[in-house]
């Protein structure tokens, strides 16, 4: 059996969202994810060390989406947990925090409905 090699250069993440304005506002300004290429309907952000592309034509939910409607998790660990949420807060994101015995999460719902979680 051989193996093929795939060179990555890079990883990232494709977002669909409805209203692409606020979605790209809201991962911008208030989780502060540094704008790398600008378009319209489609933008490319830093995510650390990956990219989270904003993408149009999604579509969105006025409530956490559920796992059918989006099996993904956007997923930060941070070094300083209480830090990142304080700032979150001080941004205006809602944050509930979750203890579990393997960690501690901090859970926000974008815009759109999409899950994202901050851990420790």
């Amino acid at each position: 059996m051989w193996r093929v090699h795939i060179k990555i250069r890079e990883t990232g993440i494709i977002l669909f969202c409805e209203d692409y304005d606020s979605v790209l506002k809201f991962y911008s300004e208030k989780i502060g994810l540094n704008i790398r290429q600008f378009g319209e309907g489609l933008s490319i952000l830093d995510f650390g060390g990956s990219y989270l592309m904003i993408e149009s034509k999604g579509i969105a939910s006025n409530r956490e989406k559920t796992r059918a409607e989006n099996p993904i998790v956007i997923r930060f660990n941070v070094n300083n947990f209480d830090s990142a949420v304080s700032e979150l807060k001080a941004r205006g994101v809602k944050v509930d925090v979750k203890k579990f015995d393997w960690g501690i999460i901090g859970i926000v719902i974008d815009p759109e409905g999409n899950r994202i979680e901050i851990k420790d």
